[in-house]
């Protein structure tokens, strides 16, 4: 089973501009999940998906000097342009993450592929709720060929798997229960807002600039500091539309 991962990455952003290049440590943010990525047991390939727009030039000479692979296409249509991406490498199967997400779970991602082996379907649910910044998904490249075919609303060309979710009973799922101990939904582990940003310094600084960190680790921290988990207690998310 070929399992590849596609980081949807872009410098735009309207509360956060140019959020996933900002530094993170020693690092920046898109190192952080690049590499989380690549320590996903079970993953081949680590493609960036990016758009084509000129801000996004500094993304793709970043790919460039770190030798990672790339894709640039539509700005609007990320559905199109995860399945442009995709097709390229022919994968069984695509692990979809996000570059706003540095302490995305490696651990629950390479679960995820085992039982995908174990138990294949088109699409992977997670029995338990997660702190946002956390989690995968995982879903056949023949689903994201369909949906790129069907999709047609403006929700889902712009989040990749919507489709799926509006319609889960034309396609097979299967589904892997969370650890008990990351399921922390109130926490805020993503980057959309200087508050999150925020967040992720302290949680990169706590740890010495540990880029494997695990997530029961970041999680735990944040348990046992109330007060830096409060910093973006209060952000929203951006409502679908």
């Amino acid at each position: 089973m070929k399992t590849i991962a596609i980081i949807q990455a872009r410098m735009g952003s309207s509360r956060l501009p140019g959020k996933i290049l900002k530094p993170l440590g020693n690092y920046d943010v898109l190192t952080y999940v690049v590499e989380r990525c690549k320590k996903m047991n079970g993953v081949s390939e680590v493609i960036v998906a990016t758009s084509t727009l000129p801000q996004d030039d500094m993304v793709e000479v970043w790919c460039k000097n770190k030798g990672v692979s790339y894709f640039r296409g539509s700005e609007a249509d990320v559905l199109d342009r995860y399945a442009q991406a995709a097709t390229k490498y022919t994968p069984d199967y695509v692990m979809r993450v996000t570059a706003d997400c540095p302490f995305v779970d490696y651990e629950l991602a390479a679960q995820m592929v085992e039982t995908m082996k174990e138990d294949p379907a088109d699409f992977m649910s997670i029995d338990g709720v997660l702190p946002r910044g956390l989690a995968v998904e995982l879903f056949s490249y023949k689903s994201l060929e369909y949906i790129h075919k069907n999709g047609k609303e403006p929700r889902h060309r712009e989040h990749v798997t919507y489709y799926a979710y509006e319609h889960r009973n034309e396609f097979s799922w299967t589904s892997i229960k969370a650890n008990d101990a990351i399921q922390k939904p109130k926490f805020r582990i993503t980057l959309d807002t200087a508050e999150d940003y925020e967040l992720c310094k302290r949680i990169a600084e706590h740890f010495e600039d540990h880029p494997f960190v695990t997530a029961e680790e970041v999680v735990n921290y944040l348990k046992d500091h109330p007060a830096i988990a409060q910093i973006n207690a209060h952000i929203e998310q951006k409502p679908v539309v």
